[in-house]
């Protein structure tokens, strides 16, 4: 097992990203700590999770709130030792299906303040924590619009930039304690609700159906298909293990060569 042994905390566990990754670390031997605002969807998650051999616990906490973040790891670490692995999976509530001209400055500005206060609270709130027991992991996820702009997507793609470079400063700060800070990024997974809303979208968009949304999606990559939520979860229990004890300050293409480095 990749993580046995390890403290993990997965924000945004209750969301299809989150609940994928969070599953994928208990499998490979992490102790999970599911944090959300939905306590109902995680409590199901961590029964499911422990149903299948693993081990999680599950605390309502609202990932904007700086103080909240900080009484959550507080505990945790109260409980159970230092926390060695965190995933960021808090959705941006992005709102898409607008031009940039024609969206309202806070809609635009909603995705941008959110990834940001999420990221701050619970990034440095880590890396602090981390850097002063010997290390650990930050990791993230974006999308493919964090490099390459697309029609009609608000303040979504700005979200996700400003995210992946977040992530690049905190690894430079926290390196020298050992902290390392990676970023996976998706090409956005069939199989995530959030992501067939988008595509809908984006489908209505240009005059065509889902199914045909997705199959041009999937053709435009080199591997003529969409990475699936378990390939995603897959990179990230990767790039969480000392298989990747060299990687740091950098995202993790995992758009199935949708985008070519």
């Amino acid at each position: 097992m990749l993580l046995e042994g390890r403290n993990a905390i997965v924000y945004g566990a209750s969301g299809a990203v989150g609940s994928a990754v969070a599953k994928a670390y208990a499998r490979e031997g992490a102790r999970v700590f599911l944090a959300a605002r939905n306590r109902d969807k995680l409590e199901a998650l961590a029964a499911e999770i422990v149903g299948a051999g693993g081990r999680a616990e599950a605390a309502a906490v609202d990932a904007t709130d700086h103080e909240a973040v900080d009484a959550h790891l507080a505990a945790i670490v109260a409980g159970a030792g230092p926390i060695k692995i965190m995933f960021n999976a808090v959705g941006v509530d992005d709102t898409q299906g607008q031009k940039l001209v024609d969206t309202p400055r806070e809609k635009f500005l909603a995705p941008i303040v959110t990834g940001m206060k999420t990221w701050f609270s619970t990034g440095t709130a880590n890396a602090r924590h981390m850097a002063a027991n010997g290390g650990g992991v930050i990791v993230g996820i974006s999308a493919n619009a964090a490099r390459e702009a697309y029609d009609i997507m608000g303040g979504f793609g700005v979200s996700q930039a400003a995210i992946e470079h977040f992530i690049r400063h905190l690894a430079v700060e926290n390196g020298p304690a050992g902290v390392r800070c990676v970023c996976v990024r998706s090409p956005g997974s069939p199989d995530a609700p959030g992501v067939r809303e988008a595509f809908m979208l984006h489908a209505r968009e240009e005059g065509i159906s889902l199914e045909e949304m997705e199959r041009r999606a999937g053709e435009r990559t080199p591997l003529r298909r969409l990475t699936p939520l378990a390939q995603i979860a897959d990179v990230a229990v990767l790039l969480s293990s000392d298989l990747a004890a060299s990687m740091t300050a950098t995202v993790a293409n995992a758009t199935g060569g949708a985008q070519v480095d």
